[in-house]
C-alpha cells in the first residue's frame, strides 16, 4: 500500500495524471474559505492536470469554501471534479451551461434518513455527547448523507479541535450507531462529525467512480488529505491503493501543490 512521510516532496515515481484533495484541513481551515495562496496554487495545478475535491461536505460548502475563492477560468473549471458528501455525489463543470452537472447521486431514502437521525440523536444523548450549546444544526440531512456535528455546523475551529482531540468520542458514537444501523455506512467525519451514507459508499467509492469517468487509473492519481489514519475518513482512499500524501494544514498543501505544479509545467515545456 502506498504511503509517505510528511517530509518527502512526492509519493509517486511518475508525475500524477490527476490530483485529488480532501477539503477541510487540507485545502482550507474547517468550514472556512480557501485562502488565496491555496487558490493560486490550485489554479496553477489545474493548468497542468485534472483536479478532484472529495469531502464530507455538501455541494453548497464546495461553492462557499472553494469555488467562490478559486477565480478559475472555464478551461480550468473543466478540469475540476467535485465529489461532495464522501463520494455519494459527483459533479463536473458544463461550460456550455456555465454550471455544475450532477453525474450521479446515491441518496438515502426518506425512511433511511429519518431513522439515521433518530438513532444518532438517541445514541449521542445516551453517551452524553449531545451538546446543548451549539453553533447551528447538529443534524443535517444532505440527501445522500446524514451528518452529525456535535457542536453544530458553524462551530468555531478552536471549539471543534478541543471537543474530541483523540477521536475517542466520535469513535464511541460511530460504533454505537453502526450496531443499530447495519444496513448503512457509518464513519467518523471531520473533527466533531459522524457521517452516514448508503452501505459501501465512501471516498474509495468516489475515487473508483472518478477513475471510471476520467479513464485515469487509480495508481496514476495522487490523493492529498489530513485524515489518512485508520480512523480517518480519508483512509478508504489509502486502503484502495491510491498513492497518498498526508498533510496537517492547508499551508503544507499549498507548498506541496506549488512545487508539483511547477514541476509539471517544466515537464510540459520540455
Amino acid at each position: 500500500m502506498p504511503s509517505t512521510s510528511h517530509t518527502s516532496p512526492t509519493v509517486v515515481s511518475a508525475p500524477p495524471r490527476l490530483v485529488a484533495f480532501d477539503l477541510d484541513g487540507t485545502l482550507a481551515p474547517s468550514k472556512s474559505p480557501m485562502p488565496e495562496p491555496m487558490a493560486a496554487a490550485l489554479r496553477a495545478l489545474l493548468d497542468a492536470v485534472p483536479v478532484c475535491i472529495i469531502s464530507g461536505g455538501q455541494i453548497g460548502q464546495f461553492h462557499d469554501q472553494v469555488l467562490s475563492r478559486l477565480n478559475a477560468d472555464d478551461q480550468q473549471l473543466r478540469r475540476l471534479h467535485l465529489i461532495p458528501t464522501c463520494g455519494t455525489r459527483y459533479y463536473v463543470y458544463d461550460s456550455g451551461e456555465g454550471n455544475w452537472r450532477l453525474i450521479y447521486a446515491n441518496d438515502l431514502t426518506p425512511a433511511q434518513g429519518q431513522r439515521a437521525c433518530e438513532v444518532v440523536e438517541s445514541q449521542a444523548r445516551r453517551l452524553g455527547l449531545w451538546e446543548e450549546h451549539t453553533w447551528g444544526p447538529v443534524l443535517e440531512d444532505r440527501g445522500s448523507q446524514i451528518t452529525f456535528s456535535a457542536l453544530g455546523q458553524e462551530a468555531p475551529l478552536d471549539a471543534k479541535q478541543a471537543w474530541d482531540p483523540t477521536g475517542e468520542k466520535k469513535g464511541r458514537l460511530r460504533d454505537a450507531v453502526a450496531a443499530l444501523l447495519p444496513d448503512l455506512e457509518i464513519r467518523s467525519g471531520g473533527s466533531t462529525s459522524v457521517d452516514i451514507t448508503r452501505k459501501g459508499v465512501d471516498k474509495a467509492y468516489g475515487m473508483t467512480r472518478l477513475s471510471e469517468v476520467t479513464g485515469i487509473r487509480l495508481e496514476q492519481m495522487l490523493f492529498v488529505g489530513d485524515r489518512l489514519d485508520p480512523e480517518g475518513n480519508d483512509y478508504p482512499v489509502k486502503a484502495l491503493g491510491v498513492p497518498c500524501r498526508a498533510v496537517d494544514t492547508w499551508e503544507e498543501t499549498a507548498a506541496l501543490v506549488t512545487d508539483l505544479a511547477a514541476r509539471l509545467a517544466a515537464r510540459d515545456r520540455s
